[in-house]
């Protein structure tokens, strides 16, 4: 059941993020850039919740 809430809570912070980068005043370039960083930080923190690394 922890792992879970543990990797809901993940997905909604990484969710939450994007949006607030989308809300963001900067140039496209600079949006697709940090999206491709949350998402990259997003997936190695679940392989760690489950137990992959």
């Amino acid at each position: 059941m922890s792992l879970l809430i543990s990797v809901l809570v993940t997905f909604l912070v990484i969710f939450l993020v994007l949006y607030l980068i989308g809300m963001l005043p900067l140039d496209s370039r600079a949006k697709q850039i940090a999206r491709i960083i949350v998402i990259i930080i997003g997936v190695i923190s679940l392989l760690r919740y489950l137990a992959v690394f």
